[in-house]
């Protein structure tokens, strides 16, 4: 496999994992936790979800596959519910398999045109790079913000605990 295949495939791997985890948690939570705040300048899950729902649509469905630009990027931090799990996690798997076709198309050639993406000029591989970061770091927030309501351990990694293999981690 060429190399620029290997970015593009490992990208759209990750964003399907991410958003598996997205999935449990809000399997996980009840309507008022996905929507709750500890402070004002906090988002709660809900808001998270919306806005990475607006960031790959923006970066990737649209700044990456031409789609247009639709996202109001205020309104995915201003919610304060409205927005039932199901319909939540129905747009955001929508706009995961939506921009894994957008990605799967992309060749390596096309990973060092320019584009313009909320007036940064950057390259369709940047984009693509920042899409995967910027997904995994809200996924963790959801993540931790779900271990905080639950006081569960979501068991991601279970594998790896020394029991699970016999020995010692390093």
């Amino acid at each position: 496999m060429e190399l620029d295949q290997i970015f593009i495939d490992c990208s759209t791997k990750k964003l399907e994992q991410l958003l598996s985890r997205i999935r449990d948690c809000l399997g996980k939570l009840a309507p008022d936790e996905i929507w709750s705040r500890g402070h004002e300048n906090e988002n709660a899950i809900g808001n998270l979800v919306l806005h990475l729902n607006g960031n790959v649509r923006q970066w990737i469905i649209s700044g990456v596959g031409g789609a247009p630009d639709m996202r109001v990027r205020d309104a995915e931090f201003d919610a304060r519910g409205g927005v039932e799990t199901a319909e939540l996690l129905g747009r955001l798997e929508t706009t995961v398999r939506e921009a894994v076709a957008v990605l799967k198309r992309v060749t390596g050639a096309r990973l060092a045109e320019r584009v313009t993406i909320q007036k940064y000029d950057v390259t369709v591989l940047e984009a693509i790079f920042h899409v995967v970061e910027h997904f995994s770091q809200h996924t963790g927030q959801i993540l931790f913000a779900t271990k905080m309501l639950t006081g569960e351990d979501l068991g991601y990694y279970k594998h790896l605990r020394a029991a699970a293999h016999g020995e010692k981690t390093p």
